[in-house]
């Protein structure tokens, strides 16, 4: 089993800054992509960005292209969403999902394990 835990979410203002980590532990395969997904009420969840294994590879939807940031550190077994330039229409509940496979994906059915969310909040 694979655990993930979220964490830097928050209220901020329009044009604020946030930055979002998640901690992977359990049975991870040996080499797995990551990605952040935002889920605003009454609206699907939809990926903001993904990050593949080796981090060679990124996907950013058209959002987030310019404002957003994924990285990862595989020693510390964490990704990370930097998010700047933030506005309103960005609050939503933002979910970690850990792929078992290297490759970066956009689709929330293609990932595998998903963390409990962190709320973000951005007033205008």
């Amino acid at each position: 089993q694979v655990q993930l835990v979220e964490s830097g979410g928050g209220l901020v203002q329009a044009g604020g800054s946030l930055r979002l980590s998640c901690v992977a532990s359990g049975r991870t395969s040996s080499s797995y992509a990551m990605g952040w997904f935002r889920q605003a009420p009454e609206k699907e969840r939809r990926c903001v960005a993904a990050i593949s294994w080796s981090g060679g590879s990124t996907y950013y939807a058209d959002s987030a292209k310019g404002r957003f940031t994924i990285s990862r550190d595989n020693a510390k077994a964490t990704v990370y969403l930097q998010m700047n330039s933030l506005k309103p229409e960005d609050t939503a509940v933002y979910y970690c999902a850990l792929r078992t496979a290297p490759w970066d994906a956009k689709g929330q059915y293609e990932y595998d394990y998903w963390g409990q969310g962190t709320q973000v909040t951005v007033s205008s």
